[in-house]
């Protein structure tokens, strides 16, 4: 009884440890610290890299970008150096629901997949490579973020089972179902033919 207490009580902290990470809104914060004004009153008014670059300025929306993939990164890492696997899956999966909802801005944060990304190539780097070529590959052809970050977590689970991280499917599963939630409203300008394509105002 005591160890399932004491395995309970760990993958509670790592959960918490995970969803601080995540909820920290890097893009909130780089556009303020280089004068690039309020996010939320900004093109979609979402958090992430691709509005921060609609101010223009995309050496914030680079430097967005890796902070919101790293702070996925850093809750996979920190967990693995300190707990179990399972710890590690539980503080991934908390830090892609604390990018989406985080705390400090009630709930309403970005869409994740900087975040997305970055926890599965630490998590399992050749499915976090093979996901980022996807979004590539995806973004490319069709001219639209949201097909290439939609392509990316709907092949995470494919590539994990190809590539051998099969424990990981339900964690990717979890996750791809999160990914299109967040995208719903993207996914309904995709069929009505009005999402904005890359390079386009």
């Amino acid at each position: 009884m005591p160890p399932i207490e004491s395995s309970t009580a760990q993958l509670l902290l790592w959960a918490l440890i995970g969803y601080g990470l995540g909820s920290v809104p890097y893009g909130m914060i780089v556009a303020k610290v280089m004068g690039l004004g309020n996010l939320r009153q900004i093109g979609s008014g979402n958090i992430g890299a691709t509005n921060v670059l609609r101010t223009g300025n995309k050496g914030a929306a680079a430097l967005t970008l890796l902070l919101d993939g790293a702070k996925g990164a850093v809750a996979v890492l920190l967990a693995r150096a300190f707990a179990g696997e399972d710890a590690v899956q539980v503080a991934a999966l908390a830090a892609f629901v604390g990018h989406c909802f985080p705390v400090w801005l009630g709930f309403k944060g970005g869409k994740g997949v900087a975040t997305f990304l970055g926890l599965w190539l630490a998590l399992a780097w050749p499915v976090g490579l093979a996901c980022c070529l996807t979004w590539l590959v995806a973004a490319a052809i069709s001219r639209m973020s949201s097909v290439g970050a939609l392509m990316a977590a709907a092949s995470s689970t494919i590539w994990a089972v190809l590539l051998g991280f099969g424990t990981t499917f339900i964690l990717g599963a979890i996750l791809t179902l999160l990914v299109y939630w967040r995208h719903s409203a993207n996914i309904a300008r995709i069929k009505a033919g009005t999402e904005p394509r890359i390079g386009r105002s």
